[in-house]
């Protein structure tokens, strides 16, 4: 441990270093550093005379989903260096953009000495360009030009409908490949690209995945760092190898492709070694040779098991690093071969590498050949396999069967061995990577067009479509299968002929509309296929980061070029809240609908034959906010608020909704639902839910707290232990997408660096920012050359913050610690969106604790209601991720200064004061949360949760004061007269008090049922008014959102009953209706004379004679059965139709669970097989 007083001196850091600076080093991301490359291109040129420009264009998707958003970020810096970034339409139409760049000057009117260029694309859009790659690779690139094709592979498909691997269709373009394996190599091997572009005339294909685009890490900017070398041994054929324009000489260009082109780029790759030998020795025996992200695997893996380079150097280990894969530089490849007796070739994904070094030694005398393994052993079985990813465990565990030998010394072997074993008891420890009941699968964002438009009538399925219409799979959304970007409905079009099924509705979004959807929609016209397309117009390229749209595009341009295509009919639907452009002149038959008539505006289209179109326009929630809060979309002055005292906890509003903002509510009388008023978006679905619990506040403003008036974090807190860096440090830091958890790596990477150390961050994110999952993996070191693998190892976390419990119990997180590890656990429960689907889902709370401490031990782990404390403290529960990042600090679990996160803060630019507070206040609850606790007042949280009874006693008392005041103290002693009555037998029969229990509670549950008269009261009584005051301030008013059974109207589609907006009069209604509750049951009850009543008081009855005969029959056997069937009416929930399918299914299954409590031997023994 290191003295915290005795903190380094700090760096002086700017935030534009990393696109400005010339030299020393530099913090930077992936992203960013694929930025700064071409920046440094152009100063490059500038320095050697030329007046160079460069031209950036592709599309965006995952890894490579905020290279744009970082472009135009940083468009300040590309334009003072002549390089223009226009975002492509699609993929393949760019790269013939970016063949046009590198034909600049050719008709003599260039106005720049070359242009380079950078196309960049996911795996996807590589392949949808393979006639634009072949055709501009052909041609060729500029002397002072050269071209770099950035493919973003998602190998484990983490936000892709395919894993991907590009080499393949870059080597069928001719296009040589670099696999870069960290930031530093995206700015070095990036140079090389360029200039091996140059040289060869030939494209640069720039492998880029998660690992390295993610990753971010401090790198060397020095200018002079890279000095490409001309190759001497290379005789360049008259005219050169750079661009010429194709007239007919196609044959002329696949000769110079293969007899000067190739050998030209490996020529380049030979004379700047650009693959090169790492470790080497006099022994050599066994050589492994790798690239790109599986060099930091094989670093990775022979730290894990012990081999450091002497060691190597030792047993006769060499390694190799390759940087071009494709074609393979054979030369330095047989070099490094020779005297080895056997080869690894460790590749992730199909084998490239591995095919060329046996062709390239396969003429080699067989007694000086190396053997050769890689996907398969010597023996041919499978080993490091083509699918998935490759990991560090998987390559030691090859390493070491190779060393497995008496020429390697016994010490050394006995070390490899108990390294293995250690990785072997790691995984056992964590429950042998067995997946936990609860995890955090992305959804729909609160407030998405996407939970309404997915939504088809019944009886009629969809196909799902690329981007967030994807998710719509694992929903309740009657959507089933895909297709690739822009082909959208197109296989049904191949499907339609050969089935029954007379139509389907296809989802598109207008992202992929403009891209390439266009012509999906004229491909189904053309086949006459009977189909309906549903183009969500949400306004913004939503999966991505909410990029704007690459070009001009509307509803109305949208439905006048589908009619124009032939479509049968065109249909806007659109959200009320939001407005149509005005004047618009439609195509004709054209109708507008507000979105409430989705379900009768489906059910009509899809009996029209043809194609037909429905234009659903509503923005995307998370870009409405963004746009709220610069002020440039309308922000509707209201607000959703649940009385939960009248809520019934049915779930429709869920149902109807598909909201996460709708969150449960445990309170004395069940499960309830209440409004997430910090993530709500304003759509108002949730008040199409059939119950009347619904309130809109007009002109009310959340209330914010202030937090804790006066009170300031302590000045002098007790100086903690920071942990010591003799070997690199891991943290693990997990939480949700899009609660910008990934800025505590952020801050600790930037905090290492102006310390003067190395560090590694990568954000796993994947779909995250959906409400998924997000990993961020920090290792930090006293020097770059510490740091391999950028993810860490299994076992290989020694700090967790753990900002999300679910995330925190996941399988890719404990499997990260060991019993050496901390971890710090924020226990606040945030539910799924598996909760808009099942109203009864349990938080498995004690299950994933349980998983964190088996990892790292119970006495290493902090659980803490950090949101809770955090809210209190700073008012707002943003300050969480802060709050808890200074309770890991003052642990000692983070190895570097408080000085060194404070300027990180500040370096931030973001809510300087705020975070430093909550960092401070998160260090003072480590040394003493006594003492905050004290401030806070105690343990009252800040979520408002109610005082739930823990005993019987409890339970009946508070049930008997609440039915005295619902009906009448008679009325109570009925309740209380039937609970003594089973208390009594239950305790006769020495059985415990479950069933007492049970029935006090859902007795209690049919007689409260809550007619008008019960409505009316609990919205008159104090605790309503108080609630909402908690929640709201401002001079607002009030709207009940109300189907009253005697005036509703029934919609003619759906058949449920329509609700009513009733004003803030309502509450004299309600005043005079909840005194006139003495009618209740009388022959005066004009209530009571409904259907809907009638039912609830015959549950009663029913209830009281299943509860005599439950004690006729009870015994010890029968005992939970009968609990279970006292249970019952926990599940009729709701009003309406809503409570009579809640009835229906609950009463099927009572009648299986007498069957059961009738003969509970059979029951036990049919379990038992």
């Amino acid at each position: 441990m290191a003295d915290a007083a005795s903190a380094p001196k700090l760096l002086d850091v700017s935030l534009d270093d990393k696109y400005t600076a010339e030299s020393g080093h530099v913090f930077m991301t992936g992203t960013q550093a694929l930025v700064r490359l071409p920046l440094e291109q152009h100063r490059r040129d500038k320095a050697a005379g030329l007046n160079t420009a460069g031209f950036i264009t592709g599309y965006r998707g995952s890894p490579l989903g905020g290279f744009d958003q970082q472009l135009q970020r940083a468009s300040k810096h590309l334009k003072e260096n002549q390089i223009l970034f226009r975002p492509g339409v699609n993929e393949d139409l760019a790269a013939t953009a970016v063949w046009g760049s590198q034909q600049s000057g050719l008709y003599g009117d260039g106005k720049y000495d070359g242009v380079f260029g950078i196309w960049y694309g996911k795996g996807p859009g590589v392949d949808r360009s393979g006639d634009a790659f072949k055709h501009a690779n052909a041609a060729g690139t500029l002397k002072n030009g050269g071209v770099l094709a950035f493919a973003g592979d998602d190998h484990m498909a983490k936000s892709s409908t395919s894993a991907h691997q590009s080499e393949f269709a870059f080597v069928d373009a001719f296009i040589p490949v670099i696999a870069p394996s960290g930031v530093q190599e995206f700015l070095d091997m990036g140079l090389h690209g360029f200039a091996m572009s140059r040289f060869s005339g030939l494209w640069t294909g720039f492998k880029c995945i998660g690992e390295t685009v993610d990753s971010a890490a401090t790198v060397s900017v020095d200018l002079d760092r890279i000095r490409p070398v001309i190759p001497t041994d290379f005789e360049m054929p008259e005219g050169g190898l750079n661009s010429k324009l194709i007239v007919a000489e196609f044959l002329q260009l696949e000769e110079i492709l293969h007899k000067y082109k190739l050998p030209a780029a490996l020529a380049y790759a030979r004379a700047n070694r650009l693959d090169r030998v790492v470790w080497s020795g006099p022994q050599r025996r066994i050589g492994i040779v790798t690239t790109g992200k599986s060099y930091l695997d094989v670093r990775q893996a022979l730290d894990d098991l012990g081999i450091d380079e002497a060691t190597a150097a030792r047993i006769g280990l060499s390694v190799y690093k390759v940087a071009m894969t494709w074609p393979l530089e054979t030369e330095g490849a047989k070099a490094f071969a020779q005297g080895l007796e056997t080869l690894l070739v460790v590749e992730e994904k199909r084998s490239l590498m591995e095919w060329q070094l046996k062709d390239a030694l396969y003429s080699v005398p067989a007694d000086r050949r190396p053997e050769i393994v890689g996907k398969t052993d010597r023996n041919g079985r499978s080993q490091l396999p083509s699918n998935g990813e490759l990991t560090p465990g998987m390559i030691a565990r090859v390493i070491a069967k190779l060393l497995d030998t008496d020429s390697v010394p016994a010490e050394v072997r006995a070390r490899i061995g108990e390294r293995l074993s250690g990785m072997d008891a790691l995984i056992a420890s964590t429950g042998g990577n067995q997946p936990p009941s609860m995890v955090r699968t992305p959804y729909f964002c609160s407030g998405c067009p996407h939970n309404t438009s997915t939504k088809v009538p019944e009886g009629s399925r969809a196909g799902a479509g690329i981007g967030c219409h994807y998710m719509a799979l694992w929903m309740d959304r009657s959507t089933a299968g895909f297709t690739h970007m822009g082909a959208e409905g197109v296989n049904w079009t191949g499907q339609a002929p050969f089935v029954e099924t007379p139509h389907i509705f296809q989802n598109l979004g207008d992202g992929t509309y403009y891209h390439s959807g266009l012509l999906a929609i004229r491909a189904a016209v053309s086949a006459g296929t009977n189909m309906t397309y549903k183009i969500l117009y949400n306004d913004a390229v939503a999966m991505t980061g909410g990029q704007a749209h690459d070009g001009p595009l509307d509803p109305v341009q949208i439905a006048h070029q589908v009619w124009s295509e032939g479509v049968k009919r065109v249909t806007i639907v659109y959200d009320e809240k939001e407005d149509l452009p005005e004047n618009a002149t439609w195509p004709p038959g054209t109708k507008v609908h507000e979105r409430a008539e989705l379900d009768q505006v489906q059910r009509e289209l899809r009996d029209v034959p043809g194609v037909t179109c429905l234009v659903y326009v509503q923005t995307c929630a998370a870009e409405k906010r963004r746009r709220r809060k610069r002020g440039l979309f309308p922000d509707p002055d209201q607000r959703v608020f649940i009385n939960d005292a009248v809520c019934e906890g049915c779930g429709d509003c869920g149902v109807k909704s598909n909201c996460v903002s709708v969150t449960p509510l445990d309170t004395e009388f069940g499960r309830k639902r209440k409004i997430d008023q910090s993530s709500c978006n304003k759509d108002f679905s949730c008040l199409k839910g059939f119950c009347p619990s619904f309130v809109t506040v007009k002109g009310g403003k959340p209330r914010k707290s202030k937090g804790v008036e006066g009170a300031e974090p302590p000045h002098l807190l007790p100086v903690p232990d920071i942990p010591a860096l003799d070997q690199p440090f891991g943290i693990m830091i997990t939480g949700i997408g899009g609660t910008g958890v990934i800025t505590i790596g952020a801050l600790l990477s930037m905090a290492a660096h102006v310390e003067g150390k190395a560090s590694t961050v990568m954000d796993m994110t994947g779909l995250a920012q959906k409400g998924g999952a997000v990993w961020s993996h920090l290792r930090i070191a006293n020097s770059p050359e510490e740091l391999h693998a950028v993810r860490i190892a299994n076992g290989g976390a020694k700090s967790l913050i753990g900002c999300d419990l679910v995330v925190s119990g996941q399988v890719d997180t404990v499997s990260k610690l060991s019993r050496g590890s901390k971890a710090v656990v924020n226990s606040y429960r945030t539910f799924t969106g598996d909760f808009t689907r099942d109203p009864d889902f349990k938080f498995p709370t004690d299950e994933i604790k349980g998983r964190i401490t088996s990892a790292a031990g119970e006495d290493s782990v902090d659980f803490l209601d950090a949101t809770d404390i955090a809210t209190r403290l700073m008012g707002d529960s943003i300050a969480t991720n802060m709050f808890m990042l200074g309770y890991a600090f003052q642990k000692g679990m983070i190895p570097l200064s408080a000085d060194a996160i404070m300027r990180a803060i500040e370096l931030n630019e973001v809510a300087i004061d705020a975070n430093k507070r909550a960092f401070n206040w998160g260090r003072a609850g480590a040394a003493n949360m006594g003492m905050v606790m004290d401030i806070l007042g105690g343990e009252k949280k800040a979520t408002g949760e109610p005082d739930i009874a823990k005993t019987l006693e409890e339970i009946v008392a508070k049930r008997v004061a609440f039915l005295t005041g619902y009906q009448n103290a008679r009325y109570a002693r009925r309740y209380s007269t039937l609970v003594e009555m089973v208390k009594a037998a239950e305790a006769e029969k020495g059985l415990g008090d479950k069933l007492t229990e049970a029935v006090a509670r859902y007795y209690f549950k049919l007689l409260a049922y809550k007619d008008e008269y019960e409505v009316a009261r609990l919205y008159t009584a104090p605790e309503f008014k108080q609630k909402l005051e908690a929640q709201f301030e401002g001079d607002y008013t009030l709207e009940f959102n109300l189907a009253p059974p005697l005036l509703s109207k029934t919609d003619p589609v759906t058949g449920e009953p329509r609700k009513k907006t009733f004003g803030p009069g309502m509450l004299r209604t309600f005043g005079w209706l909840a005194k006139m509750r003495f009618l209740r049951g009388t022959p005066l009850d004009v209530f009571g004379r409904t259907e809907e009543r009638k039912l609830e008081r015959q549950l009663i009855v029913e209830y009281e004679k299943t509860v005599d005969e439950l004690l006729a029959g009870l015994t010890r056997d029968n005992h939970r059965f009968a609990v279970d069937i006292a249970s019952i009416p926990e599940h009729i929930r709701g009003y309406g139709h809503v409570k009579q399918q809640h009835l229906a299914d609950a009463k099927a299954n009572e009648a299986a669970l007498w069957q059961t409590f009738r003969n509970p031997t059979a029951a036990a023994a049919m379990a038992a097989e």
